[in-house]
């Protein structure tokens, strides 16, 4: 049997992917989440194969989830379970350790098959994301760059971008016009937004 735990923090999601995959002879449900926080303590308890997860959850996302998971249980399969087809996130789930991305609205036998194939040490990506991340390319941003539009992800103000950074502002201000430029973007939030969604941060 393949050992499944699924998070998600849709109730109605998780009743139907628990639902749909215990209608298999070779897979079982052992443990169900509703947030990222739950994820590796929940499959320390059970033990799992493969884990299900979600992008969005409270708690820490799916992406976060997974890196930590793969550190406590490195043997347990990740795919993660997206309503969200970004190449960012595809890009960062690799990053992250999972095996396998697949979008939710693709038919239930592709989610069986992924569990199954994922279990049996393969990858799985969802293919039209997987033309989308490798369209969208590597990343532009130097590393200071890339530095910075991380530290004002938040909103945060030049100065407090300069302050955790141990920068001067004028250093700030120039990192951040530099990334808006390569990013195509107008703004600061637009240019995080665009490096976010193509798996640059």
């Amino acid at each position: 049997m393949i050992r499944v735990l699924l998070a998600d923090d849709q109730a109605l999601v998780r009743g139907a992917l628990a639902a749909m995959l215990g209608l298999e002879h070779d897979i079982e449900v052992v443990a169900q989440v509703g947030s990222g926080a739950d994820v590796v303590p929940a499959a320390t308890a059970s033990m799992p194969d493969v884990a299900l997860l979600d992008v969005q959850m409270p708690g820490g996302d799916g992406l976060d989830a997974a890196a930590a998971l793969k550190k406590a249980l490195p043997a347990c399969r990740v795919v993660i379970l997206t309503t969200f087809g970004r190449p960012g996130y595809l890009a960062r789930a690799m990053r992250a350790g999972a095996s396998g991305f697949v979008v939710k609205d693709a038919p239930p036998e592709q989610l069986v098959d992924a569990v199954r194939r994922v279990h049996a040490g393969l990858r799985v990506v969802d293919p039209t994301l997987a033309a989308e991340s490798l369209s969208s390319g590597t990343s532009p941003l130097t590393g200071r760059e890339h530095d910075v539009l991380l530290a004002a992800r938040d909103g945060a103000t030049v100065a407090d971008v300069a302050s955790r950074l141990h920068l001067s502002e004028g250093t700030v201000r120039n990192h951040l016009s530099a990334a808006i430029g390569k990013t195509a973007a107008r703004t600061r939030a637009e240019a995080v937004r665009v490096a976010d969604e193509r798996g640059w941060l």
